[in-house]
């Protein structure tokens, strides 16, 4: 039987790499975002694939979608909290409650929420266990100008990360966070443009193609939860990340 993946925003750019690389793995994928067109456009992306690609209209904010979305899944192998979003550039005293609710609620409790409900299916599927690889960024180490609450809801991932990899530990439930630097979709497209940095100027920085993201994802995915990875880092080399400020 194959095994089950959740790609959490799977309709477009990272999200859908990952979905894509994981059918060709032979997972039965299911794939999950807001808009049904786009997931359905992934599922034809991955006709003829080993695997095969299922969609399913999902808010991850909502928690009761979330549970009964996972209630309805047989078993789930490896879950990706994938599903993210962003908020207009503004300086500390300009963000606005609303965006940093909207961030937050989708990047920080969305992913809790899909992990806690995959959590619970993978203590109680035999055989139990399971992998959740969670999308955090290089924004959960360091900090882009007028990004506060982006980069507090990627930090919080890290703690998420590692409270699930901790209370999986004696269950084979295994957790994992990828850290990724300008993978070339359309979120990064204004990286090759130019991008705020800062001391204040505008400079454009490298991108690489994300089905490397894609391609680490389903080696993690296929390991024993015997093996734990609960952390990697994957970025274009010469981004400004390390010494950056």
């Amino acid at each position: 039987m194959a095994q089950v993946a959740v790609v959490t925003g799977g309709g477009s750019g990272l999200g859908r790499e990952m979905a894509l690389a994981l059918a060709a793995a032979g997972f039965r994928v299911w794939v999950t975002g807001r808009t049904e067109e786009k997931l359905r456009e992934t599922a034809a992306a991955a006709a003829g694939s080993p695997g095969q690609v299922e969609v399913a209209v999902l808010d991850v904010a909502d928690g009761g979608a979330v549970r009964e979305f996972f209630g309805g899944l047989p078993r789930v192998d490896v879950l990706v909290n994938n599903a993210g979003t962003g908020a207009p550039a503004a300086a500390v005293p300009d963000v606005s409650e609303a965006d940093w609710r909207r961030v937050v609620d989708t990047n920080l409790t969305g992913s809790f929420l899909c992990a806690q409900a995959a959590f619970d299916l993978m203590l109680r599927q035999d055989p139990k266990g399971g992998r959740i690889i969670n999308n955090g960024s290089i924004s959960a180490h360091v900090p882009r100008p007028q990004g506060i609450a982006y980069t507090a809801s990627k930090h919080a991932i890290t703690g998420l990360t590692k409270g699930l990899e901790l209370e999986g530990r004696p269950h084979g439930i295994t957790a994992c966070q990828i850290d990724i630097g300008n993978a070339a979709t359309a979120m990064t497209a204004r990286m090759e443009q130019g991008v705020l940095q800062p001391d204040g100027s505008i400079a454009a920085e490298p991108t690489f193609d994300p089905k490397i993201v894609a391609d680490f994802v389903v080696r993690i995915a296929q390991l024993p939860t015997s093996v734990a990875v609960p952390h990697l880092t994957v970025m274009a080399a010469g981004m400004p990340y390390v010494g950056r400020g």
